[in-house]
């Protein structure tokens, strides 16, 4: 079985009568059940963003590559306006 550790937090009032609630109508046994429910979604969260953030740091590094390399094209305001539209969109749907 895993280590446990106890920890105290102090959450505003709003979370707290959030997290009581979730537990008086049933929909977990103890606060700390939400609370690690709440970490588990805030560690998948952050591990996307942490990829989102590679991967546009690639594709910095890519233009910066080609740029060195002289690899330009003219600049297009409405084919990059489509392309950030296009990985909003994708992003949304993660």
């Amino acid at each position: 079985m895993a280590e446990i550790e106890r920890l105290t937090i102090t959450l505003p009032a709003a979370m707290a009568a959030a997290v009581k609630g979730a537990v008086s109508g049933g929909d977990y046994a103890s606060s700390s059940e939400v609370i690690r429910e709440a970490l588990r979604d805030w560690a998948v969260k952050r591990a996307l963003q942490r990829q989102e953030f590679a991967s546009l740091k690639a594709d910095i590094d890519r233009g910066m590559a080609d740029l060195a390399e002289g690899r330009l094209t003219d600049f297009d305001a409405e084919r990059i306006a489509e392309r950030g539209k296009a990985l909003s969109a994708r992003s949304r749907s993660a």
